[in-house]
């Protein structure tokens, strides 16, 4: 992944990304750039595939929301005589048998 730095330089950001993996984030996250848990002394405590896997198995399993909406007939407009008066709506009927 290579990007153009403001002076014009190229920046391999994977390779950037690569060699700073292990160091620990800047706050009061105690993780590394990778996500891994970080412990005292910057020790590695959960890994980043750990932390995921346990919150997988620990998720609530969630359902599809239902669709509560009742479908509606648009008003069908018939015609529009000029710019200046309002356009005449008519409501669509039900089919009689």
């Amino acid at each position: 992944m290579l990007h153009k730095s403001m002076r014009g330089k190229d920046v391999d950001m994977g390779k950037l990304m690569r060699a700073n993996e292990l160091t620990p984030a800047i706050g009061n996250a105690k993780v590394n750039a990778r996500g891994d848990k970080l412990g005292p002394n910057g020790q590695i405590i959960q890994t980043r595939d750990e932390v995921v896997s346990s919150y997988y198995e620990s998720a609530p399993k969630t359902k599809p929301a239902k669709a509560n909406f009742i479908p509606t007939q648009p008003a069908v407009v018939t015609e529009i005589k000029s710019a200046d008066t309002a356009p005449e709506v008519v409501k669509p009927t039900k089919k009689e048998e």
